[in-house]
């Protein structure tokens, strides 16, 4: 059976500035297992969560391969990356990036309803409030499913988050800079949330962050230095 989550060769990626090309990538190439945590930390500029989104498919490399799920990104278009992605890949980021005129319950409820009646792995149609419900619950909020976002801490924000991003129990899960906006405490607790989801779900895990100490419950740590990983 293929253990594979993510598999890259030789990733480049340059973008064009002031009449040049800017190399921010530099041949990576990485292998992460299904259920495993990375972490990649570095200096700010360094390329981390433009890695990311080359993994995670949200963009593409100027050379090099990437394959998710044991299928190859190359040659597909937005829609077809995106519905690769979809059921099996949660986000979270560190700006929270919760619906504003959506309550906490309707965040959380939007990855199940952008998925078919009949997506595999999904309750159907009529099971996924209780998914959502149960998924707030679980990140402690299950009292506060109809408040909205501006009626929510920072923390709490993220936890809404984490709920939405764990609702599909995702295959993978990308973060990033997770607790970049919380406080030491608060950051600590929605750590322990990630890892808790985490194990539970048998998610795949990659992790951009500066925070060492978050980087250090990972499986595994790389440092990205220069365009390349160390």
């Amino acid at each position: 059976m293929n253990n594979t989550a993510i598999q890259t060769n030789n990733l480049v990626k340059t973008i064009p500035q002031a009449g040049r090309d800017l190399q921010i990538l530099r041949g990576i190439s990485l292998h992460i297992d299904k259920g495993e945590s990375v972490a990649i930390t570095g200096m700010s500029g360094s390329g981390k969560s433009t890695l990311l989104g080359l993994l995670a498919g949200l963009d593409l490399p100027t050379s090099g391969t990437v394959q998710l799920f044991g299928q190859s990104l190359d040659g597909l278009d937005e829609d077809q990356r995106a519905a690769l992605r979809l059921g099996k890949v949660g986000f979270v980021f560190q700006s929270f990036h919760l619906l504003e005129n959506l309550t906490a319950l309707e965040n959380v409820m939007l990855p199940l309803e952008l998925n078919p009646p009949t997506h595999p792995g999904l309750p159907p149609q009529g099971g996924r409030e209780q998914r959502a419900r149960e998924a707030l619950q679980q990140v402690g909020l299950g009292e506060r499913l109809s408040h909205f976002p501006n009626q929510l801490s920072g923390g709490e924000q993220q936890r809404v988050a984490l709920a939405r991003a764990f609702v599909t129990r995702p295959q993978i899960l990308f973060a990033d800079e997770p607790t970049g906006n919380l406080d030491r405490a608060t950051g600590h607790e929605i750590s322990d949330l990630l890892f808790a989801l985490q194990e539970q779900v048998q998610t795949t895990l990659v992790l951009v962050t500066h925070d060492e100490t978050l980087a250090a419950r990972c499986q595994r740590h790389y440092r990205m230095e220069e365009g390349r990983l160390a």
